[in-house]
């Protein structure tokens, strides 16, 4: 998780219970198959989200594409319906569009893809690939993922380059010792506000594995 990610839910989050880590949106719905002390295996429902690519270096990426992902789910998209909010979203007074505004899902993940960054925002459970307002920006796409089985591996502190690494490491020797099989590269997930208490934060590695 990138200092952008965790910046982004500064916006969404202004109570003070997020300085001592309670996340106050609503978080990707999944069942625990599994748990042993820090890792997990859950399985995800299917899932809506808005991503977009970057190309640049990894602190700059998470910059724009927040940017971009923001405009979208606070009504850079083509409907003008309002819509009920299940968390406060803040739209940038330089950018306000007319469209339907989107609640805040946590959590918000980043991942390489290639020779860019992808990120994405989970767009609330009510929403399907159909129901959800398209994007203006054609940086933007909407992508469902079908419900699947993902190990994770949860810590705390901040969210820094050398502890993204060093829990993907971990996680991918647990996946390894357990006889699971990948099916895809770490993610990173974030979902606390900047001003929480680093001890109090929750950020994950998260990889897809082979359902159990």
């Amino acid at each position: 998780m990138s200092t952008t990610i965790i910046s982004l839910l500064a916006v969404i989050s202004s109570s003070a219970c997020s300085v001592f880590g309670v996340e106050t949106v609503e978080e990707a719905p999944y069942e625990l198959v599994r748990k042993d002390k820090q890792f997990e295996i859950r399985e995800y429902a299917t899932l809506v989200l808005a991503e977009t690519r970057v190309s640049a270096d990894y602190k700059n990426a998470g910059n724009q594409a927040f940017r971009k992902l923001f405009r979208y789910i606070s009504g850079d998209n083509e409907t003008n319906t309002d819509i009920a909010m299940t968390a406060p979203v803040i739209a940038d007074n330089q950018n306000k569009a007319k469209g339907e505004s989107i609640a805040m899902t946590a959590p918000v993940t980043s991942e390489p893809d290639g020779d860019q960054w992808r990120y994405s925002f989970v767009l609330p459970k009510n929403y399907t690939i159909d129901s959800a307002p398209r994007p203006l920006n054609p940086d933007i796409t909407l992508v469902e993922v079908p419900s699947k089985q993902v190990a994770s591996v949860r810590y705390s502190g901040r969210a820094t380059q050398r502890a993204r690494l060093v829990n993907a490491e971990s996680l991918n020797l647990w996946i390894e010792e357990q006889g699971l099989q990948t099916l895809s590269e770490p993610r990173w997930a974030g979902y606390n506000a900047p001003f929480t208490i680093p001890w109090f934060r929750r950020n994950e590695v998260l990889v897809d594995i082979v359902a159990q």
